[in-house]
Parts: structure tokens; sequence; C-alpha cells
């Protein structure tokens, strides 16, 4: 394996020699009065200067270099840059930066990157969190507008001191198992343009990535090539061993690993994956590609021409894809001014990532599925993990990261990703006030002990206890978990019963009250007397927003928490079944509802806020990012979201 492309891939793309020197960001990443962290992709190794200013001077007060040792040559013309800038910088203040490099300053060769008036890039260092844009879930070919487009509109309207102090996206960054064909085929035009690395296959039908490109079945047809598992937990086999009957009559039907019922354009190889992050941030790669290429082509899938349902699929895909490469100018504008901290939920790497134990071992046994999911986590590393936390990532891990681009053969892949798997650091936590915790709900679960299908908790003891280290002696808190952790008590409901029946994965049966040991260990956390007494729980996941206030039932010193959700930034729920799920919920689950009693939080009350917006609905089915604004005491004294459109709906406190 070498950085070569094949050159059914190479061929879809123009000279590299054409390519621009920025192709994305930069991003502002972690920002702390001592350091200033930077994210962006270049096309060749970067020589820039690093230098920062008061507003309106001409004069730096500080300058750095970004060496070989903040970059990483990811292929033939991609090298990723995570600079570190360490210093005392000032707060609350107006700061400008300026990146000069070889080709140029930043901004002269993307000037798309400056707000009117603006003569260099500017943010603040707000060590209170007390203004924080939120959101989750952004899907590229979504039939609404991106909500990040949205808020960049807003930001774009305020003064620098009067801008969000960061911006959180609580999950699925990338829908790496939902991917819209006009989508697959950039990424595959761009894995040429870049030289990105190709990679060999084990247990697969294809044997690396560049017969993968070449496949029939590369275009709308993947869920055949993706591997496949015998279900030896099904209802049916269930109920026979419970019963002392033999199951071996029984016919074997393959159940597929990966259980997105739209994976027919799953990401692959890593140069996908890596590929997809680019794209989604910024758009200088999306003028050098050919976005009609399948179309012109007769819609070939390798030899195969795409079935009719498929061509006109591709087609309402493309434009919304179009639409979204619009407002991507925007959405690099907004990164490069606001620090931005990111954490995964499944669709980052695949839909009901480690949801059950079965799930979890069926997806580890076979070598193809386990690679997939490896370049998945690989992928979240270099563009998302590596950002938030950079301490969080020693010379050891770098070290496997540098020998594995290096030389990217199969042996240094699979060490790597042997890795990621065992690696426990991807949460983190923000030193603003009040203190940010942001979760892993994903890689640290407490799995069941008693049934290969029942849904795992977010969170093992041992992570659930090294959060409350974090909480300990907190006057307020924000956690920032994926999934709510008070979430829709009937569609909640509807998940306990699909796990009943053995059908976790049909409905995505996780939530923090599915498993009774973190459930009941997170309750008694929130009830502990040295922890905090304003809780907010920022979430995503759900793909509609809403906000509740919490109370513990029968005590006078109650901690305040308060479960604030948006989701989706470019995602929506079915808005029948969410009108059902809204009206049922309203029926079945008021705070006074005795139906309370039965759920694993009937020591609690929770009272579900009224948004400001006809229709009587609490839970809103609009994509949009969240607002959030908090008193000097970490309360929220304002709740809204901002939609796609550009309506603000808010979330008023209730009225006692």
């Amino acid at each position: 394996m070498s950085h070569r492309s094949s050159n059914v891939i190479s061929s879809y793309s123009g000279s590299a020699a054409a390519l621009p020197l920025l192709l994305a960001g930069p991003i502002l990443r972690k920002v702390t009065p001592t350091e200033i962290t930077l994210w962006l992709v270049t096309s060749k190794p970067l020589a820039a200067t690093f230098s920062l200013f008061h507003e309106g001077e001409e004069r730096a007060f500080y300058h750095a270099t970004i060496d070989e040792q903040a970059q990483i040559q990811i292929g033939k013309s991609a090298w990723v840059v995570l600079a570190q800038f360490k210093g005392d910088f000032p707060i609350d203040t107006v700061l400008e930066y300026q990146l000069d490099t070889q080709d140029g300053d930043i901004t002269h060769l993307v000037p798309s990157l400056l707000y009117n008036e603006e003569q260099r890039l500017s943010f603040t260092i707000n060590p209170r969190a007390d203004y924080v844009l939120h959101g989750s879930c952004r899907n590229p070919h979504y039939p609404s507008k991106d909500s990040l487009v949205a808020a960049d509109n807003k930001v774009a309207g305020q003064k620098p001191l009067e801008r969000p102090s960061l911006l959180m996206m609580s999950g699925d960054q990338i829908y790496a198992d939902h991917v819209a064909g006009p989508m697959l085929d950039v990424i595959q035009q761009v894995i040429g343009l870049l030289g990105l690395p190709d990679e060999t296959f084990v247990q697969s039908p294809v044997a690396d990535s560049v017969s993968l490109y070449q496949h029939d079945c590369n275009f709308y047809g993947r869920d055949k090539i993706l591997p496949h598992y015998h279900d030896e937990a099904s209802l049916f086999r269930t109920f026979l061993r419970k019963k002392g009957l033999s199951t071996s009559w029984v016919p074997h039907r393959g159940s597929p690993v990966f259980s997105s019922t739209e994976s027919e354009n799953h990401l692959i190889s890593f140069s996908e994956f890596f590929a997809m992050y680019i794209l989604v941030w910024s758009p200088q790669l999306w003028a050098l590609v050919d976005c009609s290429r399948l179309q012109k082509n007769d819609f070939r899938s390798g030899e195969q021409i795409l079935s009719p349902k498929w061509q006109q699929l591709w087609q309402d895909e493309k434009q919304n894809i179009d639409d979204f490469v619009a407002g991507l100018p925007q959405v690099q504008r907004l990164m490069a001014h606001i620090p931005t901290y990111m954490i995964f939920d499944d669709h980052d790497v695949t839909d009901d990532w480690n949801l059950t134990v079965g799930w979890e071992k069926a997806a580890n046994d076979n070598a193809f599925s386990r690679r997939i999911i490896g370049n998945g986590l690989l992928s979240y590393w270099l563009c998302q993990g590596w950002g938030n936390a950079p301490q969080n990532f020693d010379d050891s891990f770098l070290m496997l990261a540098r020998q594995y681009f290096a030389t990217p053969t199969a042996n240094h892949q699979d060490v790597f990703i042997d890795h990621l798997y065992r690696f426990e650091q991807w949460h983190y936590t923000i030193e603003t006030t009040p203190k940010m915790v942001v979760l892993d709900t994903r890689t640290r679960r407490w799995r069941s002990e008693s049934k290969m299908n029942k849904p795992s908790g977010l969170m093992d003891w041992e992570a659930l206890i090294e959060m409350q280290h974090e909480l300990l002696h907190q006057p307020a808190v924000i956690i920032v978990s994926a999934a709510p952790i008070f979430g829709v008590k009937f569609i909640e409901t509807l998940q306990r019963a699909m796990t009943w029946i053995g059908q976790p994965l049909v409905i995505d049966a996780e939530n923090w009250m599915t498993h009774p040991g973190s459930a009941n260990t997170l309750l008694s956390i929130f009830t502990h007397t040295k922890t905090p007494t304003n809780f907010v729980i920022l979430s995503g996941d759900v793909h509609y927003s809403f906000a509740y206030d919490i109370k513990m039932r029968f005590r006078r010193s109650s901690p305040n928490i308060y479960q604030i959700t948006c989701s989706g930034i470019k995602n929506e729920f079915p808005n029948q079944l969410l009108r059902f799920c809204d009206a049922m919920d309203r029926a079945l689950y008021s705070p006074h509802s005795p139906l309370n009693w039965f759920t694993k939080r009937k020591r609690l009350k929770i009272s579900k806020r009224d948004p400001d917006v006809a229709g009587g609905h609490r839970l809103i089915n609009r994509s949009a990012i969240g607002e959030l604004r908090l008193d000097a005491e970490g309360k929220p004294c304002d709740i809204s979201i901002l939609t796609s459109e550009g309506e603000r709906i808010t979330f008023p406190p209730i009225k006692k």
C-alpha cells in the first residue's frame, strides 16, 4: 500500500499542481488564556507564521512559526496541521490573527474568510461559557438549509465581544453510514486529487480500496459488500433455547453488521472518511471536482448502469448537495472565528455503534468491519478529537500515527487502529466558568451481562466515577452528552418495548435510563452533596429540540438541572411520528402522572418548557443551532434555537 491512488480514481480529477494551498480550515479549536489551537489541511507542507494583534493595531504582540512537528502528511498532496501556540494571552478583548504562508496571507488566499469591515481574522478568549452555540446531526443532503450558515449570518452582525464564547458540536459531524451518491462520487475524486492512501482488506469481497472504487456495487450497493454475521440471538432461536429445543435445524440468515437502513453508500476506506471531513467543512475542493461526473458517465457503477430508482435519487440528492456547498464559505468563516469543540456520536463512525454487546462482538469478530470502524475512529481523531484536547495524545500516540501515514501498510494501519480501540481518553474538560465536561458515550459502555442484544449503558461505572470527580466542589457545570440524559419518556418506553422483544436496533434503543447500572449511578451523582447546584446538560442526537427543568422530589435543597437538547443542525425527525410521540408524552407523563413511578426517574420531577411558537408543541422539529446564555451563577437566562431559516425560537422559563 502506498500514497498512490488507483487509475480509476485518478482519472476523476485534475492535476495536483492546480491545488490551492488551503484545502480546509482554518478552524479555531482549543482556545484558553494560555493556549490557542488551529486546525487546517493544506496541499503541501505549510511554512507559516502565526501573529496575534490587538484590535486595529499594526504591530503584532505575538509571533510563532508552525513547525514540521505540527503537521502530518496524509496523502501525496494533503497535510493535516494542528498548530498549538502557547503564551499568556489577554482575555475579554478582541484579538486579531494572521497566518502568513509561503503563498501569502491566508485571508488574501481566501478573502471569504473575513467578515465585512475586517482586515484580519478575529476572536475573543472568553473564560466564561456564558454564551454557547450548540448542536448536532449535520447531514449534507438533508433537504433543509444548513443551520451553521444561519449561525454565521448572526455572528456577522455581532461585534466581536458579543459573539458566542464557543461552538459545541455534540455528535454526527459527518454521516459515514448515510452518504449521498453525489457526495461519494466527489469523495472518490478528492482521493485521486490529493493522492490519499490505498488500503487492503481481509474477510472482504473486495481485496482493496482500488477494487472497491471499481466495483459494480460502489454506488448505491455497498450494503451487499458490507459484512454480515449469523444472528444466534434472534427472537425465534432464543424462544427455542428457552424451551430446551434444538436450534440446529433453523436456517442461518446473515444479519448485517452495519445496521443502518441507508447504508448503500457507507464509507469504508480511511481515505473516504478523511475526504468527507474536508468536503463538509470547506468549499475549496468543490471547485476542483466534477459534481455531474456520474451523470455524464451514464450513471455507471463499475461496469453496471444504476437502476432508474438510484438515478432519480442521485438527482434529488445532488440538488440538496448543491445547496449545501453554496453555504460552505460561511461555515468555514464561522469556525475560523469561534472556538469550536466536538465529540462523536454513532454516525461519525456508523449507526448503532456499540449499541449492544452482540453488535460489538459481531463487529469485532470480522476483520473487515473492524477495519471500517477503525477507519472511522482514525479519521475522528485526526479531524475532531486531536483539536479538542491535544494534551491527551502523547508522543507514543503520535508516533503510531506518523508511522502509519509515513508507510501506510496494512500492518501499520492495524497497529494504530488497535491502539484507537483501546484508547480511553476521548472525553475531555473545558476549563471555562462554568466548567464544561464533555462525555464519551460511545466507547466506554456499561455492557449488559445478561443478554447479548440488550442495550449497553452509555458509560460504565469507572467512566461515571471519573465524571463525578470532575464535578466535585463546582458550583455549576455544563455537561455535554451526545444523547439526552433526560429524554422523552414516551419514546424511551417505545425503545424499552423494542428491547423487550429482542429488537433494540430497530428504534436505536439507547438512552441513559436503559441500563440499570449506569442509570442508578448517574442519578446518584446528581444527588451527591458535593456536586454542583446548577447542572446544564447539552445534548443532540434525536433530531428535534426541547428544554426541561428538573428537580429532585421531596428535597428542599434539590440541585437545579436543565436538560437542553438541540438537534439537528441539518436534519429532522419524521414529523407525523414526532407529533404523535409529543402528544402521547404529554398525556401519559406529566410531572404528576402516576406512570412516572414506573420509570427509573421516579425521584425526579421533570417540567417541560413550552417554546414561544404557534402549534403548542414542546418538541420542535426544525433544523436549528442552539443558543444558550447563562447568568453569573451558571443558570440559563436564555434558552433558544436559531433555525436554519433564521427564525429564533425561545423556551421561556416555566411560570411558577
